[in-house]
């Protein structure tokens, strides 16, 4: 039976899209312009689509939810700088797809200074762009730069006419990647909402395992969660992993029997409002840590914490990451799955036969969220409003030189954490991960 649901958060206001689109403006050279299309319905199959899901930058410069849409940005215009072109009103379709906000409509709701359909796009475009020196949009985006092409040819072929199309091609991303790795607090507060659907998901989870049931009726228990609360969908493919499945990092299956004995690895979060949330547990199948199990989780777990507890501003994800690579290398002399020297190990980078990845990534509306991690050739320090993850982790082959017991034993723990002027706050710390946390919220259920 599903728990209440969550009170939801308040939405991002248009004053916050107004400022952002104010911020990005400023930070653009003059006589510049924006031109970012919205995402498009993909095909799944014949007639079908996949359930739409906004373009991210394009949602966090206005928030408009339909597919097909175009913003431009013309700073300094007088008659008004965001400009919005959507899908028509359009009766006979609507009764099909659902109804469209149109272009009157549109200019109230979203806070944009202009709309207009689509319908009138190729006819104004041109003349909107014309005169800007510096056109900035997505490079990698096929629909933009075809956009941008047509825009150009047509104010090129108005030269004798007193017509100036754009010099420059510039990509968008850079400058808006940049203001979304620093989080608002109205973010912070969808992004708690989004850690707390996917901790109780995960906590469900946990409660509702037992031997004999197959990975993907866990999974139906977690995105159950998720949707109860109001999550529009998983924020990424969900992993549910038992026994050596969960070796395989990206593993998305989730077709095979969960065995007595053995530990499932979930990785799941929720996406709430676009923004993610994005958790990982391993928990024992039949609510009993073994031995073996036991030494290889708490390896991970104290690596963990360890890294949760070091995150505040001026901090690198590589001095986080180095920290995890020596507290999981130790263990790793101490389970005999390594000889030697520690320093002699890290050097050498045998560790990386058990863990093979990074330790933090970025979060926010894109579960792996934009904003480099290097700025002037540094690497980038941590500051306020940042959200990252922490998840280390190991994974013991199923070879012939492990000991038995390690065989096949896969461990990550994963939080989502977010920088703050004094030190850090975990979005995610409803799921337990101490052994004796979990061991006592499986016996009681």
């Amino acid at each position: 039976m599903a728990s209440d649901t969550l009170p939801r958060p308040p939405a991002i206001g248009l004053d916050e899209y107004r400022w952002r689109r104010r911020a990005l403006m400023d930070a653009l050279p003059a006589s510049s312009a924006v031109l970012l299309p919205a995402a498009t319905l993909v095909t799944r199959s014949n007639d079908s689509e996949y359930p739409f899901r906004q373009d991210s930058d394009f949602h966090y410069l206005c928030g408009f939810p339909e597919p097909d849409a175009l913003l431009l940005l013309l700073p300094g215009r007088e008659d008004g700088e965001a400009i919005l072109f959507c899908p028509d009103k359009d009766p006979a379709l609507e009764a099909w797809t659902g109804i469209r906000v149109g272009a009157e409509a549109a200019v109230e709701r979203f806070g944009v200074d202009q709309a207009f359909a689509n319908s009138e796009r190729d006819e104004r475009l041109a003349g909107l762009l014309d005169g800007r020196h510096s056109l900035y949009l997505p490079l990698g985006d096929e629909r933009a730069m075809a956009l941008a092409d047509e825009v150009r040819h047509q104010l090129l072929a108005r030269a004798r006419q007193g017509a100036r199309a754009p010099q420059a091609l510039a990509d968008i991303a850079v400058p808006i990647h940049e203001q979304r790795l620093i989080k608002s607090d109205g973010e912070l507060e969808l992004m708690r909402h989004a850690a707390r659907i996917s901790a109780r998901a995960h906590v469900r989870a946990m409660r509702s395992v037992r031997p004999g049931l197959a990975e993907y009726q866990l999974q139906a228990e977690i995105e159950h969660e998720f949707l109860w609360h109001g999550a529009s969908a998983p924020a990424y493919s969900t992993i549910v992993g038992g026994g050596a499945n969960a070796c395989v990092l990206h593993y998305i299956e989730n077709a095979a029997t969960l065995a007595d004995g053995d530990l499932v690895l979930i990785d799941a979060g929720a996406e709430f409002a676009l923004y993610a949330g994005d958790i990982t547990r391993t928990f024992p199948v039949n609510g009993h840590f073994s031995d073996a199990q036991r030494s290889v989780y708490e390896i991970v777990l104290a690596a963990q914490v360890r890294a949760v507890e070091s995150v505040r501003s001026g901090v690198t994800l590589g001095e986080l990451h180095r920290g995890v690579v020596r507290d999981l290398t130790r263990g790793l002399i101490e389970l005999g799955l390594l000889e030697g020297d520690l320093d002699a190990r890290i050097d050498d980078e045998s560790y990386r036969r058990f863990y093979l990845h990074s330790t933090s990534h970025w979060l926010g509306l894109d579960v792996h969220d934009v904003g480099g991690y290097r700025r002037d050739g540094e690497p980038r320090q941590l500051e306020p409003g940042m959200v990252l993850t922490i998840e280390p982790g190991l994974y013991i082959p199923d070879d012939s030189d492990i000991p038995a017991a390690l065989r096949g034993i896969g461990v990550r723990i994963e939080d989502d954490v977010a920088v703050t002027a004094s030190g850090h706050e975990v979005l995610t710390a409803d799921v337990p991960k101490r052994v004796e946390d979990i061991e006592a919220l499986m016996v009681k259920h």
